[in-house]
């Protein structure tokens, strides 16, 4: 028997989205999407609507954020017939709203942090979306177990934060269903999004690792919908990240995102370096702006830090009992000097490190016993994380044997606190800390230094010495692996790790002249102050908005079935060719030219047999032996080759190594048409290229007539990168005042003579036919690879350079589905020949000897002029 969650895997493949239970009747929001969106049918007016010069359309416009957790408290009334909600003031998603524009409608999509019976669903759902605009998921328990606690926590959570199953006592081996139970839970998610959306006006923000997957469920449903998603944790190097069992289903569901945002560069960086390795795919940066192209869409890469909400923490300030907590706290620990720690219960904060330093601290600086304490409070853990009995354990005995050896009566160097506290509590503990310690062995962001410094300044605008004007000095001493890190350069950076550099970061913090700690908490503040969530929020709604323009421009499309879904983006006017027009267009022009590539065009990429099929040479032959036609192969393969394997197509013209040679029709001997026939520069180049061969595992030099080619398929993709870049540059400068020309493309690096390309070769073919009156009314031009995007460049300028007219009809195309300077597209190398088959068929039959094809251009010495 199949089980109910792989069924769910097989919806997903076959694009069914089944609603989870009973269908029941819920009040809607008046803008609510009443037909399912067909991802076949797009408007190319409506995308053309949006440009970069409109005004903003996130005017009225509403964004829909969806999230694990609500943003909402809930609690059972007294009378235990219903529940109260209410705002939870300290989640960060409530806080989103202040860079919103203010006519700008929010919307949330999540689970609520308690299990309501499914006769109260109904009820609760109404009331919630009514009151606070909030769209509950309710979570099975079973489902949630799975989902929650056991994929998310159990799997994604230790991998994010590094962390293998080695073995049973360290984590879970991959659990199949816990997998299925995840993805079940998204399609849950995305049903209660679907059952509120505007795909043409609503923005949808999607929050942390819980909801990976929930981008292809919603872009297969909407292919223009406007989506990013943000990372809160941490996101692993690929070592780490491709031990997950399902690390591409996870990419990809990602990358149907339009913008995908992280705290660091690190963690943008790794996620980058998986899509290169496991994908294949590579980023750009254009105006400081990362990208990565995607079939066509290029899904924008935001490198943001969250920040926090001033307003809630200046509001708590002025709160009376906060003072009189803080007057407590004060006689408690009147003549110490306070360094706090504040950490979830978690095997990643590493707390038990902070009570090592703390203890290695006053064994090497005794006269800091009796007057340091360390106040940890530790936030009881959300969820049932693994090891968490073990890091208790470890943590009571090391306060318990810290307090025993270096405390006295009245003192003690370790205070730990193990429970949840308020936000006026937070604050009051953070107005009398000297310093505030993080020493997280891996973390997403930690906003606690954040929240120190505010408090520490105090209300903005307070007189100087009231009860809301803070100190105005703060020290931090962070760990190197928390999101923060980066932002406070005036905080002391620790490898937590090493417990005696901690220890002496944690001295010299306590140490430092009051001045010293001014000038850097003045630092932190500015940078804190101005870098709020409201101005995380709306930097990501810019960025959001800017990315989804282009992609409103292009015609779009969902292919693919489960986790393979994706979007092709293409230019409008591009389309696929056309049997009917083409042969149509064929039949009546009076002077063709057709020029072909050939590997990857005429022959699959992946074949290993690289030699002409007898078909394809009994196409060429009857294409080519038509005297209205004169057909070329333009490859980029040695003239040997190409002279053995078309041998029997006496009427084929042959472009060698991307034009550097040129054989006209029915003519023997080769001709050269780049810039000087010396090369001498090869014998520079060639020992710079096997220096980096020898360097990099899995590369090669091919060596042409004409050209030198390094190319590292096989070698490690991120290395190979690197190593190509760093040679592309030592080409240059080493071939500076040689006729040749140094590029990259896909895995290679070229050094060739100057003025060599594919767009010559057609270029001269055509103004060879023009300078002979018989100029092309019909150019079929087809390839597959960046060589030939020269060509259809150079065709697409062709009728403005008057080497053709205005009545040519130009058919260019490109082999596959991707962004292209042609207009035209075949699916793969069968569709090319299918369509050469077309065009034989409609090909007049070989004319008599005395009407002979095209003949080369006459050579004079050694110029070559055309006639």
């Amino acid at each position: 028997m199949m089980s109910r969650s792989y069924t769910n895997l097989l919806d997903l493949a076959s694009g069914n989205f089944p609603t989870v239970g009973r269908e029941r009747d819920r009040k809607r929001l008046p803008r609510v999407m009443t037909v399912p969106g067909n991802i076949l049918e797009l408007d190319d007016e409506q995308a053309s609507s949006v440009t970069s010069e409109n005004p903003s359309s996130l005017i009225g416009d509403r964004i829909i954020i969806v999230a694990n957790l609500l943003p909402l408290k809930a609690k059972r009334r007294p009378d235990n017939k219903g529940w109260t909600f209410s705002w939870n003031e300290d989640s960060l998603l409530l806080r989103v709203r202040d860079g919103f524009p203010e006519d700008m409608e929010v919307l949330y999509v999540g689970s609520l942090p308690v299990d309501v019976d499914p006769i109260e669903q109904d009820d609760v759902a109404n009331y919630l979306l009514e009151k606070f605009k909030c769209v509950p998921a309710f979570l099975p328990p079973s489902l949630l177990e799975k989902y929650y606690h056991g994929f998310c926590k159990k799997h994604l959570w230790p991998l994010f934060h590094y962390m293998l199953p080695f073995s049973s006592d360290h984590g879970i081996r991959f659990d199949r269903s816990m997998w299925e139970a995840y993805v079940s839970a998204n399609k849950l998610f995305s049903q209660k999004v679907i059952e509120i959306i505007n795909p043409e006006d609503d923005f949808v923000w999607i929050h942390d690792y819980h909801l990976m997957v929930l981008p292809t469920f919603l872009r297969r449903r909407f292919v223009r919908l406007r989506m990013g998603f943000f990372l809160h944790s941490p996101f692993p190097s690929s070592e780490l990240y491709r031990s997950l069992p399902v690390r591409e289903e996870i990419l990809k569901a990602l990358l149907n995102s339009d913008l995908i945002g992280f705290h660091t560069f690190d963690y943008a960086r790794h996620f980058l370096s998986c899509c290169s390795r496991m994908l294949g795919l590579e980023y750009q940066s254009k105006r400081g702006y990362i990208g990565l192209d995607y079939y066509g869409r290029t899904v924008g890469i935001k490198i943001m830090p969250v920040g926090i909400h001033m307003g809630h923490i200046e509001s708590v300030l002025r709160q009376a009992d906060k003072e009189l907590q803080v007057e407590e706290l004060k006689q408690q620990f009147a003549g110490k000097t306070v360094l706090l720690g504040f950490d979830d219960m978690d095997i990643f904060k590493g707390i038990n490190l902070k009570l090592l330093a703390m203890e290695h601290m006053l064994k090497q600086h005794p006269t800091w016993q009796g007057r340091a304490v360390l106040v940890q409070i530790a936030n009881p853990s959300r969820g049932k994380g693994i090891n968490l009995d073990e890091i208790n354990r470890e943590i009571g005995e090391s306060c318990q044997r810290i307090n025993k050896e270096l405390g006295r009566p009245g003192y003690e160097p370790i205070v730990f606190i193990h429970r949840s506290l308020s936000i006026s509590e937070r604050m009051a503990y953070y107005s009398i800390a000297e310093c505030v310690v993080v020493t997280a062995v891996r973390d997403g962001m930690n906003l606690t230094p954040y929240e120190y410094i505010v408090c520490r300044e105090g209300v903005s605008g307070a007189e100087p010495g009231s009860d809301l004007s803070g100190p105005k000095k703060s020290m931090l001493v962070v760990s190197e692996f928390i999101g923060c890190s980066p932002s406070l350069s005036g905080a002391i950076r620790v490898n937590p790790w090493n417990v005696e550099s901690t220890a002496e970061a944690m001295y010299e913090a306590i140490s430092l002249a009051e001045r010293e700690k001014e000038l850097r908490h003045e630092k932190h503040y500015r940078y804190v102050s101005s870098h709020d969530v409201a101005f995380w929020a709306r930097s990501f709604l810019q960025d959001m908005e800017r990315t989804c323009v282009d992609h409103f421009r292009k015609r779009c499309w969902g292919i693919g079935l489960g986790f393979g879904f994706r979007v092709v983006a293409l230019d409008p006017n591009f389309r696929k060719l056309s049997m009917d027009e083409i042969t149509s267009s064929y039949c009546r022009a009076k002077s063709r030219a057709i020029l072909l590539d050939y590997d990857g065009t005429l022959m699959p990429q992946n074949s290993i047999i690289k030699t002409p099929s007898a078909q394809v040479l009994s196409l060429l032959n009857t294409l080519s032996g038509d005297p209205k036609n004169l057909v070329f192969m333009v490859s980029g393969r040695g003239r040997d080759s190409l002279s053995k394997w078309f041998l029997p197509c006496k009427t084929l013209g042959l472009s060698a190594e991307h034009g550097y040679f040129l054989r006209w029709p029915q003519v023997e001997e080769w001709e050269t048409y780049g810039q000087g026939s010396e090369f001498g520069w090869m014998h520079i180049a060639e020992p710079v290229m096997n220096s980096y061969t020898e360097a990099t595992d899995g590369s090669g030099i091919e060596r042409k007539e004409s050209a030198l080619v390094w190319h590292y398929h096989d070698a490690d993709p991120v290395f190979g990168f690197s190593q190509a870049k760093e040679m592309l540059d030592h080409l240059e400068s080493v071939l500076a005042n040689e006729p040749v020309a140094v590029k990259s493309g896909q895995f290679i690096v070229e050094v060739k003579p100057q003025g060599v390309s594919k767009g010559r070769v057609a270029e001269k073919i055509l103004a060879s036919m023009a300078d002979k009156g018989k100029q092309a009314d019909f150019v079929l031009c087809i390839g597959d690879d960046r060589s030939d995007e020269d060509m259809f460049e150079i065709i697409g300028n062709a009728v403005s350079s008057r080497i053709l007219s205005y009545n040519t009809e130009i058919f260019a195309c490109t082999v596959g589905q991707k962004p292209s300077k042609a207009k035209y597209y075949l699916d793969d190398s069968s569709e090319v020949v299918t369509m050469l088959e077309s065009l034989a068929e409609a090909t007049d039959s070989p004319a008599s000897s005395d009407n002979e094809p095209d003949s080369p251009p006459r050579r004079i010495g050694r110029v070559t002029s055309f006639v």
